[in-house]
């Protein structure tokens, strides 16, 4: 998932927003504004029920954020680079650069975000129980209620043994500290999370068909959106174990050719386009690196303006490149490689380039440890 938009730095790690953020930030905002705090604390007036509103839906995505951060510190604890952090539609996701290695890693780094939604949650039931022991009632006690239940029923969610749900993870920790095999543990937890995905979407359309409305398809489309993760989480899982062992350098393929990003478009079409086999070309400056185009990124500049336009300017840039050293694991690569680079990774050796991983580089891969994997099972 990616980010429309930078908030900065927490912890060392890039914050991002992706637009999807805003329709379920005006959708909270709007539900707790014109419904359900003037229903339950009559009385105030709309710029009131409005502040309010907006003021819970700020602080709401705030403790998601928090949540993803303690994600992401417990896994740089635990040896694991991170990536980024995007908040989006159905929550946040933190990216990490690579995977746990053991299940107690897994257990510490998934345990930890239900666990600060739950002591979030206890924080705001707190403050709203001692503010009514001394007497307040009304909004105020009412947003922070509402604060409180939310952030309880998050980390309840959350811990739905299913994944992507932090759940799942620990249920994956489980398996494979119980059976030392990763693999079968990620299919468990994937499967797990399929089933709850369809539970959903069942709920949610029986629901909807009870006049819940909007409640239920929501609760449907979450149904939808988990059995979609699931499904990837269990090929990446397979994938993962059919690349176990394998190095980057032995996937690459090596020296590909360059072009500089001053040359004009049309340049690159009268003189790669049919002389070059592959659909990627990387922009070098002295031998590094500095950007990569991809036939895709050519074709959409118009005809008229190819002569005047540079590949620098429709290039991936070079801070949005995945860069790869040969004796990586491959399997660490994985994760990094939904960036602006198209699914590609470049090779460097001291900020040189030396190669290029690019999807059907990895496809090979994929099939040579598959049959590895099967002659291997084969003579057990």
């Amino acid at each position: 998932m990616r980010a429309s938009f930078r908030l900065g730095r927490i912890a060392g790690v890039p914050i991002g927003v992706n637009w999807s953020v805003l329709v379920i930030f005006v959708l909270i905002a709007w539900a707790l504004s014109a419904s359900l705090f003037p229903r339950s604390y009559p009385g105030h007036s709309t710029f009131a029920y409005v502040v309010a509103g907006l003021a819970a839906a700020v602080v709401f995505f705030l403790g998601l954020l928090a949540h993803e951060v303690a994600h992401a510190v417990i896994a740089k604890r635990n040896g694991i680079e991170v990536d980024s952090i995007t908040l989006w539609l159905f929550g946040g996701v933190s990216q990490l650069k690579g995977e746990a290695r053991d299940p107690g890693a897994e257990l510490r780094i998934a345990g930890i975000g239900p666990l600060v939604s739950l002591v979030i949650g206890l924080f705001f039931g707190a403050i709203a129980a001692l503010l009514s022991l001394g007497g307040t009632r009304g909004l105020l006690v009412g947003a922070l209620s509402w604060l409180a239940g939310i952030n309880v029923l998050l980390a309840i969610f959350n811990v739905l043994p299913a994944a992507p749900l932090d759940g799942g993870r620990l249920l994956r920790a489980a398996v494979w500290k119980a059976t030392g095999d990763r693999t079968k543990a990620s299919v468990v937890a994937a499967r797990a999370g399929w089933g709850l995905g369809i539970l959903l979407i069942v709920i949610g359309l029986w629901q909807f068909l009870r006049g819940a409305g909007f409640g239920g398809l929501w609760l449907a489309l979450i149904g939808w959106f988990l059995i979609g993760a699931a499904g990837m989480e269990e090929r990446q899982a397979r994938m993962g174990s059919a690349l176990r062992g394998v190095r980057v350098g032995e996937v690459m393929t090596p020296q590909p050719q360059t072009a500089s990003g001053e040359m004009t478009v049309a340049d690159f079409v009268d003189r790669y386009l049919f002389a070059y086999r592959h659909t990627a070309l990387p922009l070098t400056d002295d031998g590094r690196p500095v950007g990569l185009v991809t036939l895709d990124r050519v074709r959409g500049i118009p005809t008229d303006r190819r002569g005047s336009t540079t590949l620098a300017e429709v290039s991936c840039q070079a801070g949005d490149l995945v860069l790869a050293n040969p004796d990586e694991q491959l399997t660490d690569l994985l994760p990094r490689l939904s960036g602006c680079a198209d699914g590609r990774a470049l090779v460097v050796t001291d900020q040189r380039l030396v190669g290029i991983v690019s999807p059907s580089d990895i496809s090979r891969a994929v099939q040579r440890g598959s049959m590895r994997d099967q002659t291997a099972a084969g003579h057990r």
